[in-house]
């Protein structure tokens, strides 16, 4: 068992075909069925389910995956960290929507004009998809609102948040004194897309209060969410540094809801067998100052 069996291996599972995964690393097909084989019988397990000429990675297989992804970028680190000083090379860095729309080109400035020679490569996305990709190596470290549901990253929070509750000038809730949980249950809901960091938390806070929303308005987009509120569709829930603008403008405003707590935390993720450079060490410390 050696690099090469793994990097076919994984090759077979990013293609979801031998027949592609030789076309691409230049091997004929014969060979990479081999190497599979091989695998298989060094481990003593099935690593794929064939069915009908497709390959189906088995429960076994998906945990030898999550390995031998790790170990062939770390040998694809190793290459680049000696063929390259520390100050040259490239950074995939993940987001979700609310860093990336606040932070996310601050920190990539401030970190160019420290690193000029390093290319910042960056995914954004809601917390779900882009803690998968963190999962599949396919970014080196990300920036999410959300808590992560994988034993194999490692979390660490840098900044703390909050999510406000928002409607239209018109609502008749500006009109009490005191808002709570309960006068929410009157209001239809537009919410950020399931999975999302915000969309869980929101979800999770008003469960606790034994309310469950069900929105008529799912969105990815905030300026979608925002837009519908301030024209009378509902309420929403979403960070208060992507709304805050548009409260002062007028266009919408906050409900201060008395009975409820919307404050979350920002995380650093990563996976526990990645290797962090030097440089994305330095990347996550301007994120921490």
């Amino acid at each position: 068992m050696n690099l090469r069996h793994m990097k076919i291996f994984v090759a077979v599972c990013q293609n979801s075909s031998i027949t592609l995964a030789a076309k691409k690393m230049y091997i004929s097909q014969p060979a990479i069925s081999t190497a599979i084989k091989e695998m298989e019988n060094y481990y003593g397990v099935k690593l794929f389910d064939r069915l009908s000429k497709k390959l189906y990675l088995t429960e076994v297989g998906k945990m030898v995956l999550s390995y031998a992804l790790h170990i062939t970028s770390l040998f694809d680190e190793l290459e680049t960290t000696i063929r390259n000083s520390d100050t040259i090379g490239a950074l995939r860095i993940g987001s979700s929507i609310t860093i990336g729309t606040h932070l996310m080109p601050n920190y990539i400035k401030q970190f160019s004009s420290k690193y000029p020679n390093i290319q910042t490569f960056v995914t954004i996305n809601n917390s779900d998809i882009i803690e998968n990709l963190v999962l599949d190596n396919k970014l080196d470290f990300a920036l999410i609102e959300g808590v992560i549901h994988s034993k194999n990253l490692i979390s660490k929070s840098f900044l703390n948040d909050e999510l406000v509750v928002i409607c239209s000038l018109n609502n008749p809730l500006l009109k009490k004194e005191v808002i709570s949980v309960k006068d929410l249950e009157t209001q239809k809901f537009l919410m950020r897309e399931k999975n999302s960091g915000t969309r869980e938390l929101a979800d999770s806070v008003l469960l606790l209060h034994g309310f469950s929303a069900i929105p008529i308005w799912e969105s990815i987009s905030t300026e979608a969410i925002i837009n519908g509120v301030s024209n009378g569709l509902g309420i929403a829930i979403l960070p208060l540094r992507l709304v805050q603008n548009f409260i002062k403008k007028g266009t919408i405003s906050k409900l201060n809801v008395v009975d409820i707590n919307l404050k979350r935390k920002f995380y650093i993720i990563y996976h526990k067998n990645k290797f962090l450079t030097s440089s994305s060490i330095e990347f996550l410390k301007l994120c921490t100052e």
